[in-house]
Parts: C-alpha cells; sequence; structure tokens
C-alpha cells in the first residue's frame, strides 16, 4: 500500500512540474505578444490551459511567474560543478575562455534578448522587470565570475576586489556586443566566433594582470 502511495506521489509531482512548465511557458508568450503590463493572468492561464487557480498555486502571481522565467534561464549561467579550480594561469585562462563562452552563447541567445528589449520598453510602467531581470538573472553570472575571481585570487594569480575585476573581465568579453544585439544591427554570433571572443578576452585581461615577480 506504501508503495502505491509513493507511486501516486511521484505522478503527482511529475504532473505538477509538467502544468508548471507550461504556465511558465504560456506567461513568457504572452509577456512578448502583450508586454508585462498588459498581460493578464488570465490570458496566462488561458494560454496555459489551466484555471487561475492552479495558475497560482503552482507558480504564483504575474511577478512570480516573470521572477521563474528568468530564473530558469539563470541556471545556465552558473560556473559549471565540473569547472577546474584555476591553480595556475593557464588554467584561469582556460576557465574565462570557458566561462566567457558559456555565458555569451547563453545571453545572446533570442530568447534572452527578448527579456532585455522587455526590460527596456517597460521601464516605465513596470519597473520590476528589470529589477528582477538583473537581481535574477545578471546577478547570477556577476557572481560565477566573482567566484572565478576568488579562486584565482587564492592562488596568488590575481590582486585587487573579485567584484571588480569581474566587472573588468564581463566589459573586456561583451564591448558593444550586447548593444548592437539588442539594437538588432549585428547577428548572434556563431560558435566559432563566441570561442573565439572569449578566448581573446582571457587573453587581453590576464594581459593587464600580470603576476608579480
Amino acid at each position: 500500500m506504501a508503495k502505491v502511495a509513493k507511486s501516486k506521489q511521484r505522478e503527482d509531482v511529475g504532473e505538477d512540474t509538467a502544468v508548471r512548465d507550461r504556465i511558465l511557458d504560456a506567461a513568457f508568450t504572452a509577456f512578448m505578444k502583450s508586454g508585462y503590463a498588459r498581460a493578464s493572468t488570465l490570458e496566462i492561464a488561458t494560454r496555459a490551459r489551466v484555471s487561475k487557480r492552479e495558475l497560482y498555486a503552482l507558480v504564483g502571481n504575474k511577478q512570480e511567474m516573470l521572477i521563474a522565467c528568468i530564473g530558469e534561464r539563470a541556471r545556465r549561467l552558473q560556473v559549471p560543478a565540473d569547472m577546474p579550480v584555476p591553480h595556475d594561469r593557464e588554467t584561469l585562462a582556460q576557465v574565462l575562455a570557458s566561462f566567457g563562452t558559456q555565458l555569451i552563447r547563453e545571453v545572446s541567445d533570442p530568447t534572452v534578448i527578448a527579456v532585455f528589449r522587455l526590460a527596456i520598453a517597460e521601464a516605465l510602467h513596470a519597473p520590476e522587470v528589470a529589477r528582477a531581470l538583473d537581481s535574477v538573472g545578471r546577478e547570477t553570472s556577476r557572481a560565477a565570475l566573482r567566484q572565478v575571481m576568488a579562486g584565482a585570487q587564492s592562488f596568488g594569480l590575481l590582486k585587487g576586489s573579485p567584484a571588480a575585476l569581474a566587472e573588468q573581465f564581463g566589459g573586456m568579453l561583451w564591448g558593444d556586443l550586447i548593444v548592437s544585439l539588442l539594437l538588432g544591427v549585428v547577428e548572434r554570433p556563431n560558435p566559432r566566433e563566441v570561442a573565439q571572443r572569449a578566448r581573446r578576452a582571457a587573453a587581453d585581461f590576464l594581459q593587464l594582470h600580470p603576476l608579480s615577480t
């Protein structure tokens, strides 16, 4: 009897997860189509084929849906668990290039760029979009870079504030690419271009921070 109950519980959890994913997909579609401020929970529930009661129970209000949508993507911007610890300059260069590649690949995705455009478009009417994007999305990548820099510092490979070092590397990695993508004046870089850009940023960054003799 206990096994049957556990099996039923697992089925219920799996079903709830599937419905939640459907709600988030519907929410994102509604935000992109109608704008965050104009999109209603009724529209989202209708798109997801759920009741408003179920929508609130599984995800929450509209702001919680927005945070969940951004959070799902932000998880890809964390430092991978198998990323090597930068114990020498060669490894540090590899880590920076690898993480830089991952960062550009994820953030330059058309879906992510659409979220940035949404935050800009809704800046006056719904500033919570920008706040959520900054605190949930962008902070994930900033924290990951600070973690890399702090690890390099622990081995005497870099000097300075991890936050300042992370910001500097981020600036060198992106240049004006993110603005150009937001404006739609350049195409998303292909995998080869992304890797080259990340390697170049890592090399230039380390050149600015030579080991003290």
